[in-house]
C-alpha cells in the first residue's frame, strides 16, 4: 500500500478502505462483520498452489440441503506455504446478516499444483469423491451483530499431499500426487480494539490502522471527532503501525500539523489497547 500516494486524498475526503469495523456505515449498522481467512503448517515444498474457486457456509442444519450460501470470493491461486508461521490469508471480508453457522465448503478447481524440492511441478490430483468441496463443520459459530467473526482455515500440507506409493522417476508427473485436503477450522469473534486521542483536536486526522503482522498487511480506518477521541473497534489480534493524517491546516501562529506514526502497537483479543495522547505538531 502506498501511503505517500494516499495522502492528498486523505485531506479531500474520509477515505473508504477495506475495513473490519465500519460502524459509521448505516446500511450495515445491524450487520456483523464475517472474515475467511487460510494459513498453513509448513510443508517440505518449494511452492503449494491451490486452485480456489468458491467458499460457502451452511446456515441451517445438516440435512437442509437448501441452507448453503456463496460468499464474496474471486476465484484465484494461492501458494498456502506463503501464510505459515502465524501469517494468514485474507478470502472472505464482508458484511452478513446475525445468526448461527454450521458448516464452511472450501471448494477447489482442477489447477492446483505443487514445486517440489527438486524443482519441478507436479500437479495436484484431487480424488473424484472430493470435487464437490471440502465441507468442515462448525461448533457453536455465532455471529452477533456490529461485531466481526472470522473462519480460519488451518490447512496442512505434509497430511493433504500423498505420494503415490507405484510412482517411479520418469513416470507422469501428473500421476505422483494426490491432494486430499486435511483442514481444521478454528471459528473466533474479533473483539480487540485501538483507542485514544489527538491533541490539538482541530488537527481532525484520519486514524490508519495497519496489521504489519501478516501478509497482505490489513488496513483498518475511522477518523477522530471533534473532542481528538478515535476508537477503533472488532481488530484482529496482532501488531499494528498506525497513522495519523490530519486533514486540517494548522493556524498561522501554531506549530503545522504533521503525519505521525506510532509502530509497534500490539492489539490483544478481548481488550482494547489505549495509545493515550497523540500529538500532531
Amino acid at each position: 500500500m502506498n501511503l505517500s500516494r494516499l495522502f492528498p486524498l486523505l485531506l479531500a475526503a474520509p477515505i473508504a478502505l477495506a475495513s473490519c469495523s465500519k460502524d459509521n456505515d448505516s446500511s450495515s449498522a445491524t450487520s456483523s462483520k464475517l472474515q475467511v481467512r487460510m494459513t498453513d503448517a509448513p510443508g517440505d515444498y518449494q511452492q503449494v498452489v491451490l486452485d480456489v474457486r468458491q467458499i460457502e457456509v451452511h446456515l441451517k442444519e445438516d440435512t437442509n440441503p437448501d441452507g448453503w450460501q456463496v460468499l464474496p470470493f474471486q476465484a484465484q491461486t494461492i501458494n498456502i506455504l506463503e501464510y505459515v508461521n502465524g501469517r494468514s490469508a485474507l478470502l472472505v471480508d464482508t458484511d452478513f446478516a446475525p445468526g448461527d453457522l454450521k458448516e464452511v465448503r472450501l471448494i477447489l478447481g482442477p489447477d492446483s499444483y505443487l514445486i517440489g524440492r527438486d524443482g519441478q511441478r507436479y500437479d495436484l490430483k484431487t480424488p473424484s469423491g472430493q470435487t464437490s468441496g471440502v465441507k468442515l463443520k462448525l461448533d457453536k459459530a455465532t455471529l452477533r451483530e456490529k461485531e466481526t467473526f472470522q473462519l480460519l482455515l488451518d490447512f496442512d500440507v505434509a497430511k493433504s499431499i500423498v505420494e503415490r506409493g507405484n510412482w517411479k522417476p520418469g513416470n507422469d508427473k501428473k500421476e505422483r500426487y494426490l491432494l486430499k485436503p486435511v483442514v481444521r477450522v478454528l471459528a473466533q469473534d474479533i473483539r480487540g480494539g485501538l483507542r485514544g486521542t489527538i491533541t490539538p483536536a482541530a488537527a481532525l486526522p484520519q486514524v490508519l490502522a495497519i496489521r504489519s503482522s501478516i501478509t497482505v498487511p490489513d488496513t483498518f480506518s475511522t477518523a477522530a471527532d471533534a473532542s481528538g477521541a478515535f476508537q477503533l473497534s472488532s481488530l484482529p489480534s496482532g501488531t499494528y503501525r498506525v497513522q495519523f493524517y490530519p486533514s486540517t491546516t494548522a493556524p498561522a501562529n501554531q506549530p503545522a500539523y504533521k503525519v505521525v506514526t506510532r509502530t509497534g502497537v500490539t492489539v490483544t483479543n478481548d481488550q482494547v489497547t489505549d495509545l493515550g495522547q497523540v500529538s500532531v505538531n
